[in-house]
């Protein structure tokens, strides 16, 4: 029996890396950030919507959307975030779904979800990954990744569950403090007991 699992974290935690690594491996990783990337992609009901609620403002010449004016609107206030995340969720859930049961018939499938805990959504998972790592690391990587202020940072850290909190509830934690390599053996290790 195929397993669904579920992997979270926090902005600059290494999900991207665990996701890449798992593809690496021959296992689907349906990223829902690539899924929320294209349910605003122009000519998209979702963009239409969004339009409808935030303005012409938020768009490019071309009728593209500008993700950095739209970031900058729901990273400074909670209830616009909110706004977006109504419009934008049901739709990125429903396509992951559908993906997910399709994969499900032929091997275990991985979803990356930034939001996992904050959406409700770990009863969809057989397992659920938590990528950790403490909040300084995490601070400084995301500090760099992005070129952010620290305030910038904290802001983008702050707008999301604590990975603290995150890694109690969790059914696995890989630790990130340490290296790639250190992250690997924890995958490989995971992946065996999957397998085994």
């Amino acid at each position: 029996m195929y397993k669904s699992i579920g992997i979270t974290g926090g902005i600059a935690s290494g999900k991207s890396t665990v996701s890449h690594y798992l593809k690496d491996k021959g296992y689907v990783v349906l990223d829902a950030d690539i899924y929320a990337r294209n349910v605003l992609n122009k000519g998209t009901e979702g963009l239409k919507k969004i339009v409808e609620h935030f303005g012409n403002g938020i768009l490019n010449d071309d009728g593209t959307l500008n993700r950095e004016v739209l970031g900058h609107i729901v990273f400074n206030d909670k209830d616009e975030r909110a706004v977006l995340n109504s419009i934008t969720h049901p739709i990125i859930r429903q396509e992951m779904n559908d993906d997910k049961n399709k994969n499900l018939k032929t091997g275990h499938v991985f979803s990356d979800i930034p939001l996992l805990y904050e959406n409700k959504l770990e009863d969809q998972f057989d397992i659920v990954i938590v990528v950790y790592v403490d909040e300084d690391t995490q601070l400084k990587r995301l500090m760099t990744r992005n070129d952010f202020t620290e305030e910038e940072a904290r802001r983008r850290i702050a707008s999301q569950l604590s990975l603290e909190e995150k890694k109690k509830r969790a059914d696995i934690v890989f630790n990130n403090n340490d290296t790639k390599e250190a992250l690997y053996n924890q995958i490989d290790d995971f992946i065996k007991q999957l397998n085994d």
